[in-house]
Formats: C-alpha cells, structure tokens, sequence
C-alpha cells in the first residue's frame, strides 16, 4: 500500500523528467535560465520585505535600551544608570527623572517648535491643615511687605542703618505655610539635567547653586536695608556651606548658611542674563535661577539670585566693593589700559582697581542685553522712555555735562579687586534696533575673542537653549519654547549690529585670559 502511494504520487515528477531528457540541449538550458531568473527574483521580493521590518524592530529595541530618551545636544544620553540620582563612584551629575521624552534642539529655527512634553508624575494629594488661632496671615500682609521692598528697592531709604528684620514664618503668623515646606519634597529637581554632565559652559559651583536656589527648602526669610542702598528680600535654605563661605557670612552676620536674593517678578531678565553670560565664557554673573514661593507675589515665579558675602568685606552695613568713577575718568582709563600685562599705573593716573579687559567684556554683555544702569545710567545714549528710571528720576538732564556723570554698579568683590561682577542685571528686550545704546561701546577698542567667536559661530540660539531648557520654572515662565525663542531672536538682531559695529569700527578681538 505505502510503495503504490508513493509511486503514485512520484510518477508526474517522472514524466517530467523523461520528457525533459528528451529535449534539446539548447532547449534544457533555456528552461534552466528561466526557472534561474524567477527563483532569484523570488529572493529578491522577500528579503526587500524583511529588512523594513527588521529595521523597524532594531529601532524598537534601541529606544527601549534607552529608556525612551532623545538627546538633548547637550552630552550622551545615559542608557543603562539614568534610574539613579546620584553616582557616588564618579561624583557626576546624573539624570533626576527617568519619565521624559524630549527633542534634539536645533540651531536655525525655521517655524515654532513644542518640546514634547514630559510625562507629568502623579500629583501628591494635598493635606487638610487644621489652622489655629495664631494663623492669621493673609494676603495683605504679604503685599505690604512687597510694595516697601519695592518702593525702597526703587527710590532707596533715608534712614540710616536699619537692624536687619528677621522675618520668621511664626513672626508673620504663617504656621501653616512653615508647615507645608516640611511635606516631603518631590523627587525631581526644577533644574532639568538628563545628561550625565551639565553643558560645559557650567562649573560644577554654577550647578550646585542652581539647585540649591531652585530647590532648597526655605528656613525664613529676612528684609536686609541701609542707607544708601536699596533693600534685598533673602530667604536662607538648607543645605551645606563651605568654610570660606562661613567665614564671610560670620563677618556680615546677615546669613549664617546660603541664602538667595529674592527679586520681583517682573525682574526675570536676571536668569537669562545668567545663561548668556555663560554661554558667552565671560563668567561674570552670579547664579539665578526662576523659583515659585506660595507665601509672596501670589505664587508667581520670580528670579532668585544667589548670595554672596563676598561683596561685602567690612560688612553689609559699609556697602559693596564698589568702584567710583566718572564717565569722563572712565574714559581716561580705557586710553590709558590700566594694569594691562599686568604693569602696576602710576598714582596719579586716575586709574581704579579693574582690569582695562574688564571693561570690554561689560560693554559686550551690556550692548546685548541693553543695560543702562551701569555705564549710561542717565540714558544719554539712547531716546528713553518716561516710565525708564533715569527719566522718572530726573537723571537724563544730566547728559548736558557728560564728563561728570557718575557711573554706578560697577561692583568686584573683596578678595578680587581686578574683576568686576555684573550684579543688578535688568536688561531690555523691547527696544529695537533703531534706538540702541551705542554709548556703552563709546572708547572700546578691543572685544573678547570667546564670546565673539560664539556670536559669528552662528550657534548662540542652539546655546542659549539648552542652556536655558535647564531652569523648568523659567521655561515655562516665559511661555515655553515659543516665548524663549522671542527673547533669542532679539539677542541674536543686536549680536548682528554688534559685529557689524566691529567692522566698521576696526575694533580688535582678543583672548581676555585675565
């Protein structure tokens, strides 16, 4: 039964094997070329069908090996530890999130972009707090201390020095706020790093203070004012100081930890004159960062600028290291390019402590950002506005005598008397490029070779961008990717009549190494 099955079904396959023995050569070979061309053929339509599949398989499997994360430019994604906040074996900064997808930013903006959203975490479910009878804050409160602060910030104080108001949350009967800083803190920090490093235009100090003023836990916060200066809001946090930093804050006795300056809200423009100063490599700003508090300007976000003790070698109560200067001695200084290689001016050359490079680096940073209140606080350069403070103060009709016009917050620290530090940093986003302060370039024959060398890279925007993706609170402050890139657009026009200026004017570029 099995041998007649299987001869039964052989014996087509046998007559066809006969039948082809009996044909020609000729004929034998063209049925093998044909039966050739449709097998290869055959291949060739299956293996084009498997490689897409394939393709979008290894895609997959990266992305899941990733843990869904796109690279930011910033440096290499981190793959297989990003789980972990902390690499106690390298001392690196590692990621703080494990649940964000976001885009590479480019350098040339073609049209808005949105960056893909985060994966928000689950909201943590707000506690029922029982008020006593002692928690009587309200929001009055609240706005009479902002309004002094921004009346004395403004117009300073007449009285002599003021004892520092320690104000505690149980002295301003907020309980119940003192309260909600002691719930556990969320897991994730407001300053985004997902990289295993910062971008390198950052010190490990600059990423340090970021966080802390970003993410410290408010102890109290204190109103510091004297004579003849206007008064800062401080909130000191918690966390660990270092031995110089204790020593200064030991001889100012104004804050015994690290503490931040609060500004208002409408004073933002200290973060982004942060970022810039360091992607430019001048190196000049202190650490600011955005920062929400619940219990002042009804919770909007404010820039908060890092503190440092060191401005004040004798004490809050003398003032900053400042330097007194006319514009006319300002100008006699430039020509006579005090302590340039390192060569010590005579006494009576009029020459102050500052470094001449100094002053090229804070023209290049105030032309950018439009800053007046330093080298033309008076406004002479330009058309102001009557709601500007040198118009509201009666300082513009000063500019009939231009030689004596003081110059003001040129500031260095006390250890440092050769290097100015940019304090105070209200830039203007809003004036255009027909009414720029070409004043603060006035005597300036030599600009700094890093930052110019950024401004004709062509890659300030991708820069600035991931530079300022890193500070959540003021990326969403701004109105996210759309608003930031408003601000970069202005930045970028100047930077265009800045080296055009430089052309025209023959000004050299140099390395500033000082």
């Amino acid at each position: 039964m099995g041998k007649s099955l299987f001869h039964w079904l052989c014996s087509p396959f046998l007559r066809l094997a006969r039948r082809f023995q009996r044909f020609p050569s000729s004929k034998r070979n063209l049925i093998i070329v044909i039966v050739c061309v449709f097998y290869l053929f055959f291949v060739v339509s299956q293996v084009g069908h498997s490689l897409p599949r394939l393709d979008r398989r290894t895609d997959k499997n990266k992305y899941q090996r990733s843990g869904g994360f796109y690279n930011l430019g910033i440096d290499e994604a981190l793959s297989d530890s990003y789980n972990s906040p902390t690499d106690t074996n390298t001392g690196s900064v590692v990621p703080t999130r494990s649940n964000v997808v976001y885009i590479t930013l480019r350098s040339k903006r073609l049209k808005p972009a949105n960056i893909r959203g985060t994966v928000k975490p689950k909201q943590r479910r707000k506690v029922r707090r029982i008020k006593s009878e002692n928690t009587a804050f309200t929001q009055n409160k609240a706005g009479t201390l902002e309004d002094e602060a921004w009346q004395k910030r403004t117009f300073g104080s007449d009285a002599s020095w003021r004892e520092i108001k320690d104000i505690h949350y149980r002295s301003l009967e907020v309980d119940h706020i003192y309260n909600t800083d002691l719930q556990p803190e969320p897991q994730y920090s407001a300053i985004r790093i997902y990289s295993q490093k910062a971008p390198p235009w950052f010190s490990s100090e600059d990423v340090k203070a970021m966080r802390f003023l970003a993410d410290a836990k408010v102890l109290r916060i204190k109103e510091v004012s004297h004579a003849g200066s206007p008064p800062l809001l401080l909130f000191e946090g918690e966390t660990n100081v270092s031995l110089a930093d204790k020593k200064d804050a030991e001889l100012n006795k104004i804050c015994s930890g690290q503490c931040g300056i609060i500004n208002r809200p409408v004073d933002t423009s200290e973060v982004f004159a942060f970022h810039l100063d360091r992607v430019l490599g001048l190196n000049r700003t202190l650490p600011a960062v955005g920062r929400k508090f619940r219990f002042l300007h009804d919770g909007r976000p404010c820039s908060v600028v890092s503190w440092d003790a060191s401005l004040y070698p004798e004490g809050f109560v003398v003032g900053q290291s400042s330097v007194k200067l006319t514009w006319g001695e300002y100008q006699s200084s430039l020509k006579q390019r005090c302590w340039h290689k390192n060569i010590t001016p005579k006494p009576d050359s009029g020459c102050s402590t500052i470094h001449h490079f100094e002053w090229s680096k804070l023209a290049l940073f105030d032309f950018l950002l439009q800053i007046y209140n330093r080298l033309d606080r008076s406004c002479c350069g330009f058309k102001p506005r009557q709601e500007d403070a040198c118009v509201e103060l009666g300082q513009h009709a000063e500019c009939t005598d231009q030689n004596h016009i003081a110059l003001a917050n040129i500031i260095h620290r006390g250890r440092d008397p050769r290097h100015l530090l940019f304090t105070n940093n209200k830039g203007f986003f809003d004036r255009n490029e027909d009414n720029l302060d070409f004043r603060l370039l006035e005597g300036i024959k030599e600009l700094p070779e890093q930052a110019v060398a950024v401004l004709r890279s062509r890659r300030l925007r991708e820069k600035l961008l991931q530079s300022l993706f890193l500070d959540q609170t003021y990326w969403e402050s701004q109105g996210g990717r759309q608003g930031i890139d408003k601000l970069i657009d202005v930045i970028e026009r100047r930077a265009k009549v800045l080296l055009t200026y430089i052309n025209a004017h023959g000004i050299k570029v140099i390395t500033m190494n000082v």
